[in-house]
């Protein structure tokens, strides 16, 4: 199993992001996407999920409003759509999908907010 995150990079703040969570070797329409994110000197935060049967969200308060998380399972493929980014976005942003028990993980991709 191999989850692939990508699309991070730096961006000034009040820009937009799209991160791409690109997951092989298991069906992702059978797990839930959950977003994590990693500041510099922080604790990992679980900041956005997506349901594997209805599609239920849900978004921590700090990215409420300005986050959107989607999955295409055609594609296995999930998405983090970032607006309006503020420098305490900056973060190292991990996809996981999760089932039961079951958690894969992915690498990481870097999101620099900075002026």
């Amino acid at each position: 199993v191999q989850l692939q995150a990508s699309g991070g990079g730096s961006v000034q703040p009040g820009g937009s992001l799209k991160l791409s969570c690109v997951v092989s070797g298991l069906s992702l329409r059978n797990y839930a996407i959950v977003w994590f994110r990693q500041a510099p000197g922080a604790e990992r935060e679980g900041i956005s999920i997506i349901g594997d049967t209805d599609g239920t969200t849900y978004y921590a308060d700090s990215v409420k409003g300005r986050f959107t998380i989607s999955r295409d399972n055609a594609k296995n493929t999930a998405y983090l759509q970032m607006s309006n980014l503020k420098p305490e976005d900056t973060a190292i942003y991990y996809c996981n999908a999760q089932r039961g028990i079951l958690q894969y993980w992915g690498q990481g991709t870097l999101v620099t907010v900075s002026s």
